[in-house]
């Protein structure tokens, strides 16, 4: 039986794509270059079988796909795999199998906790167990992977942080050259480190959009039940009830207060003008 895991993005830390990416190439032997490339779901359903030895009919995943109909089979796998195991998880297929970031992003993100919750520590061979079939497109640091000895196995891996050897190997690089070198290297190196945390500091940017997108939705659905709630109340004012729901509605904290440009005018019509939340 699985570990069911639960998360939103308000209570989640999520990782960066590119830390997923290694932890998957590393964990798999594959060399995803791209979140997107998940929409295959193959990637799952090995997953699956190293969480659940014999789960997961391997021979029937079709890796590397370009075709729809074989993505929708392959997610279809795994919803199969879920209801056998008491997988609580809605896989919204339709949308996975177009390919768009979001929507892989915050699955992954998902079922990198799920795996983090099921997972015992033991080794498997990625290769042997997909018969040797590449996974991933090749753009990912996990290709070479494939240079392994056949039978080799590999041990599941965290994801480790990206900064660590953006730092280590100008180090690494300065000393060799010792007093000699240094002064013509470093500036080739600085720019190097740059472009690493210029590309980091982008995807802790890309990150942080899709944390506040999720946060504004859930915003906007509990205000409008909010707005609803009141919408209703306002006919009924008279009952005692309602009277104490709408005293909730309109209290607010001691030194709390919104100002009204950021409630927006419209709302704050509707509401009343001496009105807070």
């Amino acid at each position: 039986m699985a570990v069911n895991v639960y998360s939103t993005s308000v209570t989640s830390e999520n990782i960066s794509r590119h830390d997923m990416l290694t932890w998957i190439n590393d964990s798999l032997d594959a060399s995803y270059g791209k979140i997107e490339e998940l929409c295959t779901g193959s990637a799952y359903c090995q997953f699956m079988d190293v969480l659940f030895p014999g789960s997961v009919a391997m021979k029937r995943v079709k890796f590397n796909t370009i075709l729809e109909h074989e993505k929708i089979a392959n997610f279809k796998i795994l919803q199969n795999c879920f209801k056998k195991l008491s997988v609580d998880k809605i896989i919204n297929v339709e949308k996975l199998v177009k390919g768009r970031f979001q929507d892989n992003f915050e699955f992954v993100q998902w079922f990198k906790k799920f795996f983090d919750a099921n997972y015992d520590g033991h080794e498997y061979d990625a290769i042997g167990m997909r018969g040797g079939e590449p996974l991933g497109s090749g753009g990912g640091k996990g290709g070479s992977a494939f240079n392994k000895p056949p039978g080799g196995r590999t041990a599941m891996v965290k994801p480790q942080s990206r900064h660590v050897p953006a730092k280590t190997t100008p180090q690494r690089n300065t000393s060799a050259g010792a007093v000699r070198t240094a002064p013509v290297r470093q500036p080739v190196h600085n720019a190097g480190g740059d472009a690493h945390r210029i590309e980091e500091l982008l995807d802790q940017l890309k990150e942080m959009k899709l944390t506040v997108d999720g946060l504004e939705k859930e915003r906007d659905f509990y205000f409008g039940k909010l707005r609803d709630i009141e919408v209703h109340c306002q006919d009924q004012e008279d009952l005692p009830i309602v009277k104490a729901i709408m005293d909730v509605l309109y209290a607010t904290e001691e030194g709390f207060a919104v100002p009204e440009d950021e409630l927006g005018g419209e709302l704050v019509n509707q509401v009343g003008d001496d009105e807070e939340y």
